[in-house]
């Protein structure tokens, strides 16, 4: 089984980047699922229905998020909707809408359709502690308590957004969670790491999978913003490039079915005009 995962993407010049590369990536590699990253997708900070539709129309199954999910007013009242299909952290204090996990049915065309064909992927949203202004809840523990819900249930492959700042938290995730998941995959930084492997015990992990945004940027926000908030120590509004050069960041992950683990990992990155 073969499972796309992009990372965040950031606003109007990422919403369009998707819509120009997921055809002819799909034609490529052929994903049975595609997972994306939401929580910079509408104008850099948060979601809307309006920019997940967008985002299902273009072809992405399924979305994850961090710490900016709760950022656009009223959306928060939207992520009890099953048919959004988005996860918000599951590490967050349990009385907040939403979920951190899902289980997600697929059938892959190779293995047949129906009931015989059918693949069971558990897609869990953990987001990590370290350098974060919230006091989240402890994601290692949560994953443990997620894994013993799902014990008895028959699931093909656990997929992992990781959603943290620190490298040390991410990699130390990992290693705890080694053999437990198919795939533990970094979000948040926006920055692509060249640390894709398999770990030991059959993991698939990359430290950060990178944003799709506006190349010429910080993190997606127009640099002459960004250069002036660190000369001035003053927060300036962020503003997000809405044209230009813009990269694609994602991973695709090879998962070994029969052991639940991976066989790989494969980094994309491209970069494109909009």
């Amino acid at each position: 089984m073969k499972i796309l995962f992009i990372g965040d993407i950031v606003g109007f010049i990422g919403r369009e980047t998707i819509k120009k590369i997921l055809p002819k990536l799909k034609k490529k590699y052929n994903p049975d699922l595609i997972i994306a990253n939401a929580e910079n997708l509408a104008h850099g900070k948060g979601a809307s229905i309006n920019t997940l539709t967008e985002m299902k129309e273009a072809g992405i199954d399924y979305f994850t998020s961090g710490n900016h999910i709760f950022s656009r007013k009223g959306f928060a009242d939207f992520l009890d909707d099953d048919g959004l299909n988005i996860l918000r952290p599951a590490n967050y204090p349990d009385n907040l809408p939403g979920t951190g996990e899902k289980v997600i049915n697929i059938s892959p065309p190779r293995l047949g359709r129906g009931e015989a064909g059918q693949k069971k992927v558990l897609l869990v949203n953990l987001i990590g502690r370290v350098f974060m202004r919230e006091d989240f809840d402890c994601p290692f523990k949560k994953f443990n308590e997620i894994i013993k819900k799902y014990k008895t249930k028959k699931i093909d492959a656990v997929i992992i957004d990781f959603h943290a700042e620190a490298t040390s938290e991410k990699k130390a995730f990992g290693f705890y969670a080694d053999g437990k998941a198919a795939a533990i995959l970094g979000t948040h930084t926006h920055i692509q790491t060249s640390d894709e492997q398999i770990l030991p015990l059959g993991t698939a992990y990359i430290t950060d999978v990178g944003a799709t945004a506006a190349h010429n940027s910080v993190l997606g926000v127009d640099k002459k913003i960004v250069i002036s908030s660190f000369l001035d120590q003053i927060n300036y509004t962020h503003d997000f490039p809405r044209s230009g050069q813009c990269e694609f960041n994602a991973v695709l992950v090879d998962v070994d079915l029969k052991n639940k683990i991976s066989k790989n990992i494969k980094r994309i990155r491209e970069i494109i005009n909009i």
